[in-house]
C-alpha cells in the first residue's frame, strides 16, 4: 500500500509539474501572438491562436504516441 500512494504521489507532482509548464509556455505564446497582432482583443486573432495551438498539441501527441509504441515494440 506504501509503494501505491507513493506512484501515486509521484503521478500527481508530475501532473502539477506539467501545468506549471503549460501554463508558462501558454503566457509565452500569448505574448508572441500580442507582438504578431498588436490589435489586442481581436476575435479573429484569438481563433487564430486557439487553431495552432491545438494543431501544434494534436501533432506533438502524435508524435510521442509513435515514440510510446516503437518503445514498446522495439
Amino acid at each position: 500500500m506504501r509503494l501505491e500512494v507513493l506512484e501515486k504521489l509521484v503521478a500527481l507532482a508530475t501532473a502539477a509539474f506539467g501545468l506549471v509548464a503549460a501554463l508558462a509556455w501558454n503566457d509565452a505564446v500569448q505574448e508572441l501572438f500580442k507582438t504578431l497582432f498588436p490589435i489586442q482583443g481581436n476575435l479573429i486573432a484569438k481563433f487564430g491562436y486557439a487553431a495552432i495551438v491545438t494543431i501544434i498539441v494534436v501533432v506533438a501527441t502524435m508524435y510521442l504516441g509513435r515514440l510510446t509504441e516503437k518503445a514498446e515494440n522495439p
